[in-house]
């Protein structure tokens, strides 16, 4: 396998989550149903924040890369958000946090971009739609972001070479995310299923 079979494999496994993570109703998720800026701040600030505190620590350059950008990125939407203090941690960053080998590790982030990379296309139209082009371009960026540390984590992959361990990793994170994203939804009295 290679990093771009390996991406098409974790897409097609998972592409129902995924496509429902990159729905409008992924937002409402995010936020409990609140549709306004503020908790939409809020809510990617605490994505960025568990990502910088998931990998922190973690040895290997695709980590310390991963750990800088993530704080990057929560200092960046903290500052727009304003005074932020993270909630509690998502499922997604538990399961990343489960991950012991290098391997997995790596897996694991390819998911976590996965679904990252869909909650900032989400973040940029709703600034779009709410006529704010500078938010929007900051998010914008920060989804370009997540691409160069997707690629990261693939190169070292690559030269890993554990392929199954990531494989079940990449997929085991994004369905964290997806499960989250249901519960809520469901709890929240929303049809989780259609797409929107």
């Amino acid at each position: 396998m290679d990093a771009q079979e390996f991406v098409d494999t974790i897409s097609s496994e998972n592409k129902t989550a995924l496509s429902r993570l990159g729905s409008s109703k992924a937002l409402y998720a995010l936020t409990g149903g609140e549709m306004d800026e503020g908790p939409i701040l809020a809510g990617a600030a605490d994505r960025a924040h568990y990502a910088f505190e998931t990998v922190d620590g973690w040895e290997g350059d695709a980590f310390e890369t991963t750990a800088d950008t993530a704080r990057e990125h929560y200092e960046t939407i903290a500052d727009e958000h304003g005074d932020h203090e993270p909630g509690e941690r998502p499922a997604m960053f538990e399961t990343l946090a489960e991950q012991d080998e290098t391997a997995a590790r790596l897996g694991g982030l390819v998911g976590w971009t996965l679904v990252a990379k869909k909650t900032f296309e989400q973040l940029t139209g709703f600034f779009v739609g709410q006529a704010d082009p500078q938010t929007s371009q900051v998010f914008r960026d920060l989804g370009g972001d997540i691409e160069d540390l997707r690629q990261a984590a693939l190169d070292a992959l690559a030269e890993d070479g554990d392929w199954d361990a990531a494989e079940t990793a990449a997929s085991a994170v994004v369905q964290a995310a997806y499960e989250d994203y249901f519960e809520t939804l469901e709890a929240l009295g929303v049809n989780p299923k259609p797409v929107c």
